[in-house]
């Protein structure tokens, strides 16, 4: 879940720091009124492209931090262990940051390591959804059908017995 973010000189903001309650967060507002400078901010934590444009007129750089809370048994944490990135307190927060010079170019951070852009993509597969206007086509998106079946804590037992039975179903079908 996300917990806070820490935007430092992005576009317009100087400084801001939001912090998320648990459940649902709905951005809403007038034309103009930022949301989508906060949303672009979290994307950049999130792995989204990087430019000189975000970065506030005056400003060395832009800073984006997210912090996020995980459940001991996320499966975010299996990725990150394979990287070498390990959360040893469950009670301590992931923290995604992105720096993004003056210049376009940009670093990235879990936890205050360096990684690459697509681990911070892969990060965010596994993190967040964002929704905005028009978007509820991604449940067409046959690639998430067994993740958001899976988010309902199907046992793995039942899991298993279902593979067996659609893989006998496919074998059948392809004798026919």
């Amino acid at each position: 879940m996300l917990t806070h973010l820490a935007i430092r000189d992005v576009v317009l903001i100087e400084r801001l720091d939001l912090p998320f309650s648990p459940g649902l967060t709905v951005l809403t507002g007038e034309t103009g009124a930022g949301k989508s400078i906060l949303l672009d901010s979290l994307g950049l934590t999130l792995g989204d492209r990087a430019s000189a444009g975000l970065v506030r007129a005056g400003a060395e750089q832009a800073s984006v931090t997210a912090c996020f809370e995980l459940a001991s048994d996320h499966p975010l944490h299996g990725v990150l262990a394979e990287q070498g990135i390990l959360i040893d307190d469950p009670r301590d927060p992931l923290v995604l940051r992105r720096l993004v010079a003056t210049d376009g170019r940009s670093r990235a951070y879990i936890n205050d390591q360096p990684v690459g852009v697509a681990l911070l993509r892969r990060a965010a597969g596994l993190l967040v959804e964002i929704q905005g206007q028009h978007e509820q086509m991604g449940l067409a998106d046959q690639s998430t059908h067994l993740d958001l079946l899976d988010a309902f804590d199907v046992p793995p037992a039942l899991r298993a017995d279902t593979a067996d039975t659609y893989r006998a179903w496919m074998e059948a079908t392809a004798e026919l």
